[in-house]
């Protein structure tokens, strides 16, 4: 009699659908984009109590409010950062002055630093940077390199030793950009809360590089592997007056090396009154 084998059948092969590959690829690029960019700190949603009080008394006061390097505000200036208004030239220059003398007094910083909103274990430096006032753009584009005698702007210093170079840029007294001269990333880099077409500040910045170059070192500067660098998750305001505020958020993070921002629409509350107190104290509370 023949022995009765019993075989037993073998289970299917489980083969993934593509919703399965699409999450594993998903998870696995949250993963490295986590490594990447480690989850950002969230701003505070209003000023500790005491910084608060402060702002309401400099809101209080009158004439000359603060005083830095050749800047100054008076109170007609700060009510400028009170909800709802647009910035002038004064609070950005004074702003963009405070970045300056940041960079100038930390170039041997050896504290640890924060990048990208998250405090880091790494010792870092606050880049090497250069801030041109509100007017730079002004004179460049309405007058030129030479007829708006730009190459006076630099004769104390070599603009080509700088890690970035930061220019607020003025659209036709409408709207305020932030633009960049990023000599470590290659990259002349512009940042609008409102996304709109910057092909002119591309223009107009690598015409002032090549200027720049030939009048001090004398022959064209070299664009190779140059890029124009437009950040597509910019923060984005969602109002006609906030563009100024954005436009010294954007300068002062990237004076930090961060390359994307830890603040969005609904933080601009937060950011005028913390303005406020930085100018009114002559002094950012972001120093690494």
């Amino acid at each position: 009699m023949a022995r009765q084998v019993w075989i037993t059948p073998r289970p299917p092969t489980w083969v993934p659908s593509l919703d399965h590959l699409q999450i594993k690829h998903r998870t696995k690029d949250d993963a490295i984009e986590q490594r990447l960019r480690p989850k950002r700190l969230p701003l505070p949603s209003s000023l500790p109590p005491e910084d608060e009080a402060k702002v309401e008394a400099l809101l209080k006061q009158r004439g000359i409010i603060s005083k830095y390097a050749k800047e100054q505000v008076s109170n007609k200036d700060l009510e400028r950062l009170k909800p709802g208004s647009w910035l002038n030239d004064e609070v950005i220059n004074f702003y963009g002055a405070m970045i300056l003398g940041r960079s100038d007094d930390s170039k041997e910083n050896k504290e640890n630093g924060v990048v990208n909103g998250v405090v880091s274990t790494k010792k870092n430096k606050l880049l090497n940077v250069h801030y041109f006032s509100t007017f730079f753009w002004q004179k460049l584009v309405q007058d030129g390199y030479e007829k708006g005698r730009l190459a006076k702007w630099t004769k104390k210093f070599d603009l080509f030793s700088k890690d970035i170079v930061l220019i607020p840029v003025n659209h036709n007294n409408m709207h305020w950009t932030a633009a960049a001269i990023n000599f470590q990333q290659k990259r002349i880099e512009s940042y609008d809360s409102m996304m709109l077409d910057r092909s002119s500040v591309f223009k107009h910045l690598r015409g002032y590089l090549d200027a720049e170059h030939r009048n001090k070192k004398k022959k064209p500067f070299d664009f190779t592997d140059w890029e124009d660098h437009v950040l597509e998750d910019t923060p984005q305001q969602e109002n006609g007056y906030d563009c100024g505020v954005f436009t010294c958020q954007f300068l002062e993070s990237l004076s930090r090396g961060e390359e994307t921002f830890n603040f969005a629409q609904s933080d601009i509350p937060y950011l005028r009154r913390r303005m406020i107190w930085e100018i009114g104290n002559a002094r950012l509370t972001t120093d690494p």
